[in-house]
């Protein structure tokens, strides 16, 4: 009996913990957001700050030469889409024409089908329409959610900069907590789990750059108008596994449909799409990406519903790259191995494809 009351008061406790740990997550979401991403982001410029201090730059400089060099990139991927916006919006006039069609036509079948007459339809649209701009649609809480996205910019900028300056700071704060003989373990955490995040987030990066290509000549071949705009739509949706590739696909065959495409058209995306999700699944993520994030689908899906709700879409881009350091941690404590096997993969799943290793043997011989 005493036995079975001390795993059901563990039990109890874990639980209360987690609901703790996620109701803390919840309600400061604001001031957690913009420091994990900023700290993910920091892990990533690591390498490159060190590079420039060993050839004689001071760290001030080195973090601020990582900022500018984050701001370029932005700034680059913000013009292109912009370049092809402007080229869309010539086509606005068009495609506000096909769009009337299209929604003409449902309103049609669902009067057939329904018998729901499109009076009564457009009744009801403008009641549901009226509310949302009740309760934000006012240009007073346009304007706050403008202000608030810019200040967490430049917060998010801010915490880089500094997180990046005080690193080494940080690193041997977290050590002093260490009893000293477990701090060559806690540094080799450390240590791999800040290479994890480097490691993802650079082949998230170069696989990104290859969608933008792939999707951009695929959806060129097919005669999607503005495709580069949707090639790079596409390409950065990736950052959300699963969830992201799917809405910029359905986004480019709802604009083609939009802008009068034909099956043929709509077929042709759908083909690309297909194609480029095998490439992607058995060529580029595991020769670019690889096991950084070893993570197996159901937690992966897992995790991202539920930052989804805890933090909404910043959560579900984050959710990959702190789980996989979560279960660096898990893979180092002893006590924590359990949750480490279960959000992981068996080492046998973990088998290279023949093409994957032929590229990467062609690779190393170069």
């Amino acid at each position: 009996m005493k036995t079975n009351s001390a795993s059901m008061g563990k039990s109890l406790g874990f639980l209360f913990l987690l609901v703790l740990v996620i109701g803390g997550l919840y309600f400061s979401r604001d001031f957690l957001v913009p420091v994990t991403l900023a700290g993910l982001i920091s892990m990533l410029f690591i390498p490159l700050a060190d590079k420039l201090e060993n050839k004689g730059c001071n760290r001030a400089v080195s973090s601020l030469t990582c900022i500018i060099i984050l701001l370029l990139i932005f700034g680059l991927i913000a013009s292109l889409l912009s370049w092809q916006a402007s080229n869309l919006s010539q086509d606005i006039s068009q495609i506000q024409q096909e769009l009337v069609k299209i929604v003409n036509q449902i309103r049609q079948f669902i009067s057939e089908s329904f018998g729901l007459s499109v009076e009564e339809q457009k009744k009801l649209i403008e009641k549901q329409t009226s509310k949302s701009i009740g309760a934000a649609g006012s240009a007073g809480t346009i304007l706050a959610t403008i202000m608030s996205f810019l200040v967490t910019t430049i917060l998010v900028l801010v915490y880089i900069f500094l997180l990046l300056f005080f690193r080494d700071h940080l690193k041997k704060f977290l050590l002093m907590l260490i009893p000293l003989e477990e701090k060559k373990e806690t540094e080799k955490i450390i240590n791999e789990g800040s290479k994890v995040a480097q490691q993802y987030l650079i082949g998230l990066g170069s696989m990104i750059l290859i969608l933008w290509i792939l999707y951009g000549i695929g959806f060129s071949i097919v005669g999607v108008k503005s495709a580069i705009f949707f090639a790079i739509l596409c390409g950065i949706l990736e950052i959300i596994p699963f969830i992201g590739n799917l809405t910029g696909t359905t986004l480019t065959v709802f604009m083609v449909i939009a802008q009068g495409g034909n099956g043929k058209m709509i077929l042709g995306v759908i083909i690309v799409y297909s194609v480029i999700q095998f490439v992607q699944t058995y060529i580029l993520e595991p020769l670019i990406v690889g096991a950084e994030v070893n993570i197996n689908p159901l937690f992966t899906i897992l995790i991202i519903v539920a930052m989804e709700m805890i933090w909404g879409i910043p959560g579900m881009v984050l959710a990959i790259p702190m789980l996989g350091i979560f279960k660096i941690i898990c893979d180092h404590v002893d006590s924590l191995k359990p949750y480490g096997f279960l959000i992981g993969q068996e080492k046998k799943a973990k088998k290279e494809n023949k093409l994957v290793s032929k590229f990467k043997n062609h690779l190393n011989k170069k």
